[in-house]
């Protein structure tokens, strides 16, 4: 997205809803506070993607923060855009305190712009004992740590419908393969397997950035994001063909190529978990599980599970993040209060405000599992901690807007003519290329 989803999720972070529904109060200071409303008359002002219930559950953190140290808050909501109504703000005078990034490529722009105040010590010092390496690296730019991931999601896991699985008479699949046979038996059974959101081609991308990352490994997965690896390299190409393997089955794959092209992403999930299923399953990240409880009564962990995205072709099952960073800018009115609320967020107690009230991943092992509000989060949060610096931060997030992150263009547009038709991989790995090469360079 760029912004398209959550953590993540633009074109859904409105419907990323609540997975449980207790809040949690406040404990002990905060160190920039002092624990003594040492910041009190302070304000700060924080910008970002979110809205509905996502904003009211940082709302939470945020005012679990003014408890503490004494500092109002305020939140902005930006909409998808969050680059050009940040700049547009910094232009005008009025610049945010702090702003929570939701891409790579984002944050990379910014700092790149001088726009970023780098981390105080006292964050520096929670993000490395309190967050695996894989998190420093995505927060940083040329050696310099900026960005504080406080919200993550998981993006390697396949939503089913256990009554569909159970009446097909089959168990969540461990391999890729496995998968798509499962998927047949399901379609055997009259349901088809998979629900796909063709008609946003960000869920394209996720597809395909879990079936490469688990099939051409990490280092290759991490050239190809930085475009030291051209995706005309053959593990595209193999990467594309495997992921054709489903596109092309029009018995795998709910209404056909056609039909997913016309599904978006809530749609997708309303086709498994709405009042009439078509589908047994559908791949995207953790906040499946938001828009199964809040928009269709579905209990997590009974009417909606999830399994792992499988391995591929023998490789490590994948494990694909996305996440908001935080960043102080150095144009705020009140940087110290900024700092101070980015030393707060870097804690597991800021964390399991949003933890507890649900909807909610942190990348912050120290937080205890058992702040999350059911069993589902606590085994997602487990599997994105567990991964430590195996995990991959979304790899469109990572690359120029005009190419990851474009509706209608680059990456998203491409992969979904390949939905259309995935007879030649050859020729779509020659398209993206073609598209990466020109937004590399610009």
């Amino acid at each position: 997205m760029m912004r398209r989803r959550s953590t993540l999720l633009t074109g859904c972070t409105a419907l990323v809803l609540a997975l449980g529904a207790t809040a949690c109060g406040g404990g002990g200071p905060v160190s920039a506070g002092g624990g003594d409303k040492a910041l009190s008359g302070q304000s700060v002002t924080v910008a970002g993607v979110w809205s509905g219930t996502e904003q009211e559950n940082f709302q939470k953190v945020l005012d679990a923060f003014t408890e503490k140290t004494g500092a109002k808050t305020s939140f902005v909501s930006t909409g998808d855009n969050v680059s050009t109504v940040v700049g547009s703000k910094i232009e005008g005078g009025n610049a945010p305190d702090v702003v929570m990034v939701p891409q790579v490529g984002v944050l990379q722009q910014f700092a790149a712009k001088g726009w970023l105040k780098p981390l105080s010590k006292t964050a520096q010092q929670s993000v490395d004992s309190n967050f695996a390496n894989v998190w420093k690296s995505y927060g940083s730019v040329d050696g310099t740590l900026y960005g504080l991931y406080f919200k993550a999601a998981h993006k390697s896991t396949v939503w089913y419908s256990p009554d569909a699985l159970t009446q097909a008479g089959v168990e969540p699949p461990k391999t890729y393969d496995e998968m798509l046979k499962a998927g047949q038996t399901v379609s055997d059974s009259g349901l088809a397997a998979f629900s796909v959101a063709g008609q946003d081609g960000w869920t394209l991308t996720d597809w395909f950035e879990n079936v490469y990352l688990s099939q051409a490994g990490p280092e290759k997965y991490d050239a190809l994001a930085a475009h030291e690896l051209k995706w005309t390299d053959a593990s595209v190409v193999e990467a594309l063909t495997t992921l054709g393997k489903l596109f092309k089955d029009r018995q795998l794959i709910e209404g056909g190529q056609k039909g997913a092209l016309n599904t978006d992403f809530p749609g997708s999930v309303e086709k498994v978990f709405g009042p009439k299923p078509e589908a047994g399953m559908v791949y995207e990240g953790d906040f499946v599980a938001g828009v199964a409880k809040d928009q269709f009564g579905k209990e997590i962990g009974k009417d909606a599970n999830f399994f792992p995205f499988p391995a591929v072709d023998g490789g490590k099952a994948p494990v694909v993040s996305g996440g908001d960073a935080a960043v102080v800018l150095k144009d705020g009115k009140n940087s110290k209060a900024g700092t101070a609320l980015l030393e707060y967020l870097a804690t597991p107690e800021a964390a399991a405000v949003w933890a507890e009230a649900g909807g909610f991943l942190s990348p912050n092992k120290k937080l205890d599992l058992a702040s999350y509000g059911d069993d589902v989060s606590r085994a997602t949060a487990k599997s994105l901690v567990g991964a430590g610096d195996s995990v991959r931060f979304d790899m469109s997030d990572q690359a120029p807007a005009a190419f990851g992150g474009t509706k209608g263009t680059g990456e998203w547009k491409i992969l979904q003519d390949f939905l259309r038709d995935p007879s030649d991989p050859k020729a779509t790995a020659a398209q993206l290329e073609a598209a990466a090469a020109k937004a590399y360079k610009g």
